[in-house]
């Protein structure tokens, strides 16, 4: 329970009782699980606004966009915000950590968030339509959250000096990333075999995620960790969001799925 305690403390805004796991890196087979609750919660969030407004599609891709926000604290977005200042910063490494290291946003930080953010609002818009919403939130967020536990154990800290994150980092181990995925599984082959796909397709973009850390960073920071699950969940909102435009539905094990 202490594991899911700091899963929860971490990823979201949620307030749980109860004491932290010790050490910290224990709580990583656990990010899953609370990826899964997020995706729970937006699907109701989703849901819930079109069983008030029916046919306002847009109005509950908003809703659940600012559901997500205030239920994770933004705390992903931030870490966009900073590896896209980095990276717009240009120069080697030690400058690449350094610019992400500052706390002030810049402009194409201003600009990865507006862009993340209206990218997920018309995501959102097209998965709340569809038959099938809990499973692709589910499966995307599942996914997302597992991209964390995966370059948290394959990838070294990247500074010296630790920093946010660094707990994480420094005390993972495979075996918390084989757990973690041992969990998505499960949760995603319950949510159906859409899920399940949005799974595969994030395990093999946090590789590609990882790869480039490596080579650009030398490693990951807390960050780069936050900024690289936004990432890989707009890929798979925008990919649910083409599946259900394309074929009016999200794959679920039940076509009566909300």
């Amino acid at each position: 329970m202490r594991a899911l305690v700091t899963a929860l403390r971490t990823l979201t805004i949620l307030p749980v009782p109860g004491r932290e796991a010790d050490p910290l890196a224990a709580a990583l087979p656990s990010f899953p699980l609370v990826g899964a609750l997020l995706g729970t919660l937006l699907a109701g969030v989703s849901r819930g606004m079109l069983h008030v407004a029916p046919g306002w599609a847009l109005g509950a891709a908003v809703a659940t966009t600012v559901a997500e926000v205030a239920l994770t604290g933004g705390l992903h977005l931030d870490g966009l915000a900073d590896a896209a200042d980095s990276l717009g910063a240009g120069g080697d490494r030690e400058k690449a950590l350094a610019v992400m290291k500052d706390s002030r946003v810049g402009a194409f930080g201003v600009m990865a968030v507006g862009c993340a953010l209206l990218l997920k609002v018309a995501a959102y818009t097209e998965i709340a339509t569809a038959p099938g919403t809990w499973s692709a939130l589910c499966g995307a967020f599942v996914a997302s959250r597992l991209t964390m536990v995966h370059l948290s154990a394959f990838l070294p800290y990247a500074r010296a000096e630790g920093g946010i994150g660094g707990a994480f980092v420094a005390g993972a181990r495979k075996g918390h990333y084989a757990a973690a995925l041992g969990l998505a599984v499960v949760l995603c082959a319950l949510a159906g075999p859409g899920a399940l796909c949005l799974l595969a397709a994030g395990v093999a973009l946090s590789c590609i995620a990882a790869r480039w850390c490596n080579r650009r960073f030398g490693g990951v920071t807390g960050d780069l960790l936050g900024a690289c699950a936004e990432l890989v969940l707009l890929a798979l909102l925008m990919a649910a969001a083409v599946v259900a435009a394309r074929f009016g539905a999200w794959p679920a094990w039940s076509a009566a799925a909300p």
